[in-house]
């Protein structure tokens, strides 16, 4: 069985997935490539550092995060 791919997750809900697009999509599609892994790794700084200071799975987004962009750099690699 293969792992999940990140657009098929979501942290915390379903709110992100229930939308036509997700809002990274938008994000990966008008920014550039360096500039979507920028935004990718500032959320993972973000929730890493925000962990238990607030009552939701931080940990989690920022493993969500990082899963997006090893598959984003994977992807640009091959």
């Amino acid at each position: 069985m293969s792992e999940a791919k990140a657009d098929e997750l979501q942290v915390g809900g379903q709110h992100y997935k229930d939308m036509g697009m997700q809002p990274w999509h938008v994000m990966e599609a008008v920014l550039t490539p360096e500039e979507f892994r920028g935004f990718l790794k500032g959320n993972i700084i973000k929730y890493a550092m925000r962990q238990g200071k607030k009552d939701s799975d931080d940990a989690g987004k920022a493993q969500h995060y990082k899963k997006k962009l090893a598959e984003m750099q994977t992807k640009h690699e091959s």
